[in-house]
């Protein structure tokens, strides 16, 4: 080893190639990235033993008409071997879960909406996970299912592994205008629709419906004999139930009221337009003080009105939110060409304006529309925010990380050119952690067909890996100083002094990689494991070949002593023994 550094540090050339060749180990792996070759993510999926699958139908849908879809999905889900059992919460959500908290399960409780609960087998016991089964089984389901009823949405709702979010991509459209904003967040669906990559679209608004108001006709109830408040109370009791007397018992301590209501088929209306409630009101009769039986039709007025559909604000601000979930990929890159086809598919309406400067919300578009001239504020929300955020606090840890390393080596060597050797032994680890995800990425997709991503738990190894690269570099530096204080040759000290240090850092490498191991196998953290692993792997690479020819290439690395200065200028010892090493060794 020894031998091998000295003819490095004693020939220009080889010099030079040690250079290029980590200069271009970095360019290479760091392009990496914008190539998409190395895919970065905010945390993997993970493989869970449980799944939920949202069934929202028409907002005028019957509960009925969404049995009938999630009767489909549960049929399919049946023929499943790794599926234990089913929940079906029909016109409500399922107890609330960690997901069921942010994806809004709670506020379920409309005829059109529904949720099933899916329970697996352990993870452990199953080759497919969780994830894997998801992306196979929807669109089987949505092809089959979401036809039986119109505007019926399904969509699958795995366990979140990461950042409490309503959505991975979420879209919030804020307008004054109603009619346009409905409009924009339609034309946003669309396009997110064509985008590969995303499933699971769905714009959270009501949709538009006839709605029929009976109105009492006050002449003819009153020349009928009868009053409003029995025409009201009839109407009322036979499609909603009634309270019309209570029961006393003895073993019961209050009364027990008596309900009274239409049997469901009765009141069910058929065909299900103004006409089959005109047929439904002439059945419904009700006895004037001359005992006619008078048809109800004859007694009210069918009106019919548009519906009214809920209004979402957000920091007082009118908003339509359009969310979309990823398939097996990262949400970075399904958005930035989402919001790509939105620049050239928008422009044809609106005039579009991009958000100024690297914000939080920096990918955010601004419309304004070219006939109306309404506003439009299209918002980017969701874990992509959330990964915006974590990787910007990470970046700026690593930051301040770098300058505190920075200044304490200065404040220690007294010398800007040895920090920043230290820095570069620190900065150059990053070479490993972006080839080992490289790596690992094409030995899981060769095994199991999914890709493995660089997550904010891999810039934190990063982060982690900055302090043991510095220490590497910094007894390099220190030995090295200390043996061409003792007067020799500056080339032959850098070269004892990385030989002899050699297996510490090694040993320090092997442990590393060694506890790093079994981290690399989990779902979430295995990004950390990775950057461990290779990244330690690049550090010591790193410090036993390019730091010694950095030393070499300053005069920092002279001490200001007689002995150290004839080193440095080619005077000094040009060899050294074992027992001379052993003397040395020890003051440093």
């Amino acid at each position: 080893m020894e031998e091998l550094l000295y003819n490095i540090l004693n020939s220009k050339k080889k010099k030079r190639i040690v250079i290029l060749i980590v200069l271009a180990a970095l360019m290479g792996s760091v392009m990496l990235l914008p190539t998409k070759i190395v895919k970065a993510k905010m945390l993997p999926g993970k493989s869970a033993n449980t799944f939920s699958i949202y069934v929202d139908t028409a907002t005028n849908s019957s509960i009925k008409e969404t049995e009938k879809v999630t009767r489909c999905v549960v049929g399919i889900m049946q023929k499943e071997a790794a599926v234990t059992d089913m929940e079906v919460y029909l016109g409500q959500g399922a107890p609330l879960d960690y997901a069921g908290l942010v994806k809004g399960s709670a506020m379920k409780r409309f005829q059109n909406q529904a949720e099933i609960v899916v329970n697996l087998t352990d993870k452990h016991h199953r080759k497919e996970p969780s994830y894997m089964m998801v992306h196979r089984i929807r669109p089987i389901i949505q092809k089959r299912c979401e036809p039986l009823v119109p505007h019926t949405n399904i969509k699958f709702v795995e366990m979140p592994s990461g950042p409490p979010t309503l959505a991975t991509i979420v879209v919030n459209v804020f307008g004054e205008n109603p009619a346009l904003q409905r409009y924009t967040a339609e034309r946003v669906a669309s396009i997110l629709k064509q985008t590969d990559g995303l499933v699971d679209v769905d714009i959270m608004q009501d949709d538009f419906y006839t709605h029929y108001n009976l109105v009492p006709n006050t002449d003819k109830i009153i020349r009928s004999g009868l009053s409003v408040e029995q025409v009201n109370n009839i109407l009322y009791m036979a499609f909603k139930g009634f309270q019309v007397a209570r029961k006393n018992s003895a073993n019961q301590q209050d009364q027990i009221p008596i309900f009274v209501r239409l049997d469901d088929k009765t009141r069910t209306i058929y065909p299900d337009d103004k006409e089959g409630l005109s047929w439904k009101l002439a059945s419904l009769r009700l006895m004037n003080p001359m005992g006619v039986m008078i048809p109800m039709k004859e007694l009210v007025d069918i009106k019919e009105v548009p519906s009214n559909p809920t209004i979402y604000r957000k920091n007082l601000r009118n908003m339509t939110t359009v969310t979309a979930e990823c398939d097996l990929v990262s949400q970075v890159y399904p958005l930035l060409d989402a919001r790509d086809k939105m620049l050239k598919q928008l422009a044809d309406e609106f005039n579009i304006t991009k958000s100024p400067g690297m914000s939080t919300y920096m990918f955010d578009l601004y419309l304004t529309h070219k006939q109306t001239g309404g506003k439009i504020h299209l918002q980017w929300d969701g874990e992509m925010k959330v990964s915006l955020d974590t990787f910007r606090d990470l970046g700026g840890a690593f930051i301040a990380a770098l300058i505190l390393m920075f200044l304490l080596m200065v404040v220690y060597y007294k010398s800007f050119a040895l920090s920043g050797i230290v820095l570069a032994g620190s900065f150059l680890s990053i070479i490993g952690v972006i080839v080992g995800h490289w790596i690992t990425d094409e030995v899981q997709y060769f095994f199991i067909d999914t890709h493995f991503f660089l997550t904010a738990t891999s810039l934190i190894g990063f982060i982690s890996l900055m302090g043991i690269s510095a220490r590497s570099s910094l007894l390099l530096i220190d030995f090295s100083r200390s043996l061409i204080k003792s007067g020799i040759e500056k080339k032959r000290a850098i070269a004892v002094a990385t030989a002899t240090r050699a297996k510490p850092i090694l040993m320090t490498a092997v442990a590393i990689i060694l506890g790093s191991a079994l981290l690399a196998t989990d779902p979430i953290f295995g990004g950390l494991g990775i950057a461990l692993i290779f990244g330690s792997i690049a550090a010591t690479m790193v410090a036993l070949f390019f730091i010694p020819v950095l030393m070499d290439n300053t005069k920092a690395i002279c001490p200001e002593t007689f002995a150290g200065a004839a080193a440095c200028t080619g005077d000094g010892i040009d060899d050294i023994d074992d027992e001379e090493l052993e003397e040395i060794g020890p003051t440093a």
